[in-house]
């Protein structure tokens, strides 16, 4: 099966990224509360636990899964479905993993663009 093309020619190698976009949203059946603790092949930082009761934590856990999840069971243990449609208007992601999202799911469109950054 051949997969959309996302990119055009003379798209940064931004674009080429391989942004993990689960089929359906109901997929996504991570912690709405808690403490996450996200893996190495996510985030190298020091910074690698989050507070899901934490404003900056939930914004800065969402952002780096929807940009580094490499797989989808990493993206559907961690990102969960109504919390992903309340942060979307105030996530700051790459413009092609925003894409990838906005044409999988045209409703998180409708409640805004995600702040893109890149």
């Amino acid at each position: 099966m051949n997969e959309p093309r996302y990119t055009q020619p003379g798209d940064s190698y931004a674009s080429r990224i391989p942004y993990v976009v689960p089929e359906s949203l109901d997929q996504l059946t991570g912690p709405r509360s808690g403490m996450v603790e996200l893996p190495v092949s996510i985030v190298w930082g020091a910074q690698r636990v989050f507070d899901l009761g934490n404003a900056d934590d939930r914004l800065s856990l969402y952002k780096t899964v929807l940009s580094e999840a490499s797989t989808i069971d990493q993206l559907t243990s961690l990102v969960n479905k109504d919390l992903l449609i309340e942060l979307w208007p105030q996530l700051h992601l790459p413009r092609y993993c925003v894409r990838r999202w906005h044409t999988a799911f045209p409703q998180l469109a409708e409640i805004g663009a995600g702040g893109i950054w890149q």
